[in-house]
């Protein structure tokens, strides 16, 4: 009984840290809020101009969903693990310590995937790079993502795996409705973009 709400409130914990806020501010860059889309992950921070604490950001974001998910499967159970790794991104998205204005929870989705699911994880990993790579759209590459992450899951996993990955494409969009309304429109910046 209490494996439910341990695994929530940590993995929640765990995912609110601000990563991306955290690193810009150690080393003297702007408040990461304030420029681009305003959101603390890894793409905004790139958009500083500096390419290791975007990748920094984006290894500990990824890191904190996978570790959440880890954590709490060795120490509760496998069932924890998911839930724990799904809290994280929410963490991630809705952080307390910010107000619940946080990040999209890409990378943190990736890492609970990778963590849970390896074949689930990667093959939305290498869904992110081609697409990527193809339109040099990040959240087109996030939608698409985390939206086929519980057809993977479906032809690889348990069913506590499609449910978790269907919950972060749900949330993906919802985190992503503005992205959407910009590549529609033709004026959502590119991967390097400054703006």
């Amino acid at each position: 009984m209490i494996e439910t709400p341990l695994a929530v409130a940590g993995g929640y914990l765990l995912g609110s840290v601000p990563f991306g806020l955290v690193l810009t501010r150690i080393f003297g860059k702007v408040d990461i809020r304030t420029i681009g889309s305003g959101n603390i992950g890894a793409t905004n921070v790139l958009r500083t101009g500096n390419k290791a604490l975007a990748l920094a950001t984006l290894l500990l974001d990824g890191g904190k969903g996978g570790a959440a998910a880890l954590i709490a499967g060795a120490a509760l159970s496998p069932q924890a693990g998911v839930m724990a790794g799904v809290a994280a991104v929410i963490g991630h998205n809705f952080p307390v310590w910010l107000g619940f204005k946080g990040g999209k929870g890409v990378a943190t989705s990736l890492g609970m995937l990778l963590a849970v699911a390896p074949p689930v994880g990667i093959a939305a990993c290498l869904t992110w790079l081609a697409v990527a790579l193809i339109t040099r759209y990040s959240s087109l590459s996030a939608i698409l993502a985390l939206c086929l992450a519980p057809i993977y899951a479906a032809l690889s996993s348990n069913g506590e795996v499609v449910a978790a990955a269907a919950i972060l494409a749900l949330l993906s969009l919802m985190r992503h409705r503005s992205n959407i309304g910009r590549l529609l429109a033709g004026t959502e910046p590119k991967i390097g973009g400054k703006s």
